[in-house]
């Protein structure tokens, strides 16, 4: 038995839930989110949980996958998920040009635009070097704050770049002088 798959999920108040075919629909108080539902999986509710059941153990390995994935979904319409990054370097910045498109200046001859997807948003302190990305969908703030961080990765020497807050580099030595 999948340990993860086993665990209920609370269903809080406002959330209700819908599957068509292999398509789970998750509706709360901040929107719906769709996901996928692997075959061989079904959820059931029970006193205001969902149960995930496989129907034998050859779908054993998507059972744990399928309550994670509902999940997160179920998180998603009611706390929303955030990831931050911070951007480090003299001159590096990002600022919001409307509200759709992020414009960052890290260290290259132009600025990168760098267009949001729908149900993504990005705050950014007044300093200009810290990034809040938040949204509904999991995947796609992991997405996007990923190709954020992708856009100039920090640096092994100079430390410089874009991170994700509390993320831990490992500091090369530069050069040594000809002896």
């Amino acid at each position: 038995m999948s340990r993860v798959g086993k665990k209920p999920i609370p269903l809080p108040q406002g959330v209700k839930y819908e599957v068509k075919g292999n398509t789970v629909t998750v509706n709360g108080p901040k929107g719906t989110v769709q996901t996928h539902l692997p075959a061989g999986v079904k959820l059931e509710q029970k006193d205001g949980q969902i149960q995930v059941t496989r129907q034998d153990d050859d779908h054993a390995a998507v059972h744990g996958l399928a309550r994670a994935l509902v999940n997160n979904a179920v998180e998603g319409v009611t706390k929303g998920w955030t990831k931050d990054l911070e951007i480090v370097g003299i001159g590096y910045r990002a600022e919001l040009k409307g509200k759709s498109t992020v414009v960052f200046t890290l260290g290259f001859s132009h600025p990168i635009e760098y267009p949001l997807p729908t149900g993504i948003t990005v705050a950014i302190d007044p300093k200009q070097t810290k990034l809040t990305v938040s949204g509904i969908d999991r995947q796609k703030v992991g997405q996007v704050a990923a190709e954020m961080h992708a856009m100039r990765p920090p640096d092994p020497y100079k430390q410089k770049g874009v991170r994700y807050v509390g993320e831990r580099l490992k500091k090369k030595v530069g050069k040594t002088g000809a002896k």
